[in-house]
Parts: C-alpha cells; sequence; structure tokens
C-alpha cells in the first residue's frame, strides 16, 4: 500500500484510543518521498519568560516503499511515541532513550514490531521510486570539482542548465585554487543534490583523486 493522509488521520485516530487514552490532538499529517526516513515527527518551539512552547506538531510517512499495511502501521505508531513524548513534556535522555524505548515494548507486547531503526533491505518501492531508481541509473551528471586553497576538495553534481553561470562565478572565487568540468554515471552521486548555485560536497582526497581518474572531463 502507498500510504496517505486519509489513511493516516483514520490510523492516527485509532491509535490514539487505543494506546494513548486519547490525549493526543490530531497533528498536520502529510506524506514525503524519503528513501532514508520512513517516517518522522517535528514541531516548532517558541520561548517566552524562560519557557518552551511547542506547536505546530507533524507526522510524515515515506511513500517511497510500497509497504504492508502493518509496516505502515508500525512506522507510524513509532512517529506517534515521539509526538507524545513531545505533546506530554517528558524528558528522554536520547531521541531514541529510555522513554521511547519503554513505550515501544509497551506496544510490541501488543504485537507490535516498533523499533528505534528499521532494515529496509527487501522492502518493495512504490512505482513512482522505482521510476526515479531507473533513471537514476541511465542519468549522466554533470560534476564540478573543486581544489580549494585551504586544500580541502569538493564535488558537486551541477543542473547543466546553470553549468555556464557557475563557471563565470567560480572563477572569481579566490578561494578555489583550481576546477574542473567531468561528466559521470557513477551511482556515487545519486545522493547529491543537483545545485544551480555554488554548493559543493566535501570529500576526502583519496575520494577526489579516485572519482576524477573515473570521469571524463567536459569543457564548457
Amino acid at each position: 500500500m502507498i500510504v496517505n493522509t486519509d489513511w493516516l488521520e483514520e490510523e492516527f485516530r485509532h491509535f490514539n484510543t487505543a494506546y494513548f487514552d486519547g490525549g493526543l490532538p490530531l497533528p498536520l499529517m502529510g506524506i514525503s518521498r524519503s528513501r532514508t526516513r520512513l517516517g518522522y515527527f517535528m514541531c516548532k518551539r517558541a520561548g517566552r519568560w524562560g519557557r518552551t512552547k511547542l506547536y505546530d506538531f507533524t507526522i510524515k510517512l515515506t511513500t517511497y516503499y510500497d509497504m504492508t499495511e502493518r509496516q505502515a502501521q508500525n512506522v507510524l505508531l513509532h512517529e506517534m511515541i515521539h509526538y507524545s513524548i513531545a505533546y506530554t513534556g517528558l524528558k528522554d535522555t536520547a531521541p531514541h532513550g529510555v522513554v521511547f524505548r519503554g513505550l515501544a515494548a509497551r506496544l510490541n507486547k501488543e504485537g507490535w514490531n516498533i523499533q528505534a531503526m528499521t532494515t529496509t533491505k527487501g522492502w518493495k518501492l512504490s512505482a513512482v521510486a522505482e521510476k526515479r531508481v531507473q533513471r537514476k541509473r541511465n542519468a549522466v551528471y554533470l560534476i564540478l570539482a573543486l581544489e580549494m586553497s585551504n586544500n580541502k576538495r569538493y564535488l558537486s553534481v551541477v543542473n547543466p542548465k546553470f553549468a555556464n553561470v557557475l563557471d563565470r562565478q567560480v572563477r572569481r572565487v579566490k578561494e578555489v585554487k583550481n576546477f574542473g568540468w567531468y561528466s559521470s554515471m557513477d551511482t556515487f552521486f545519486d545522493t547529491f543534490p543537483e545545485v544551480r548555485s555554488l554548493r559543493a560536497r566535501y570529500v576526502s582526497l583519496d575520494k577526489f583523486e579516485e572519482k576524477l581518474g573515473e570521469m571524463s572531463q567536459v569543457f564548457l
């Protein structure tokens, strides 16, 4: 199944009554496309007169995976525990500390499988995610490689439409000692954002030289 907000709200109300004494107001429910985060809870904080107020509670689950209903329910309950801890003002020793583990253990006695970390090995991808993965497998990345005056190295995946603009900009950055443009189909770059401004990811000297040796140089 692919989760949606209607399903999330219905399941939240059910679990709120069954496991949280109906004490949690319905938060903003949403979806994400994250590969690495099955779900997340977040809220805003405002401090005044030495007190912290929490508001705008939000729970989101990913549509990257075609989860079974049981898998999705476990993820939702995981995030509801985070919500309960925040809403009731409990203090935990860590994000998945003593309080979280205690609440998870109580629910797991009811037949659930709530873990601090969940492996997605073998999980089925959603149709949309499968298409994204296939596009990335066939993608040719335009890479900007930067060597800085402090000897740090950076790599960036650049949107080709902005390559000429960034080429002019990088030439004016005095901290850049050397730079070059390259093309690559390496899956190493799958997690890099495709940038439109001068942003890059730090890499070690060994990794920098390894990737340059594998790529084809491009001349704009």
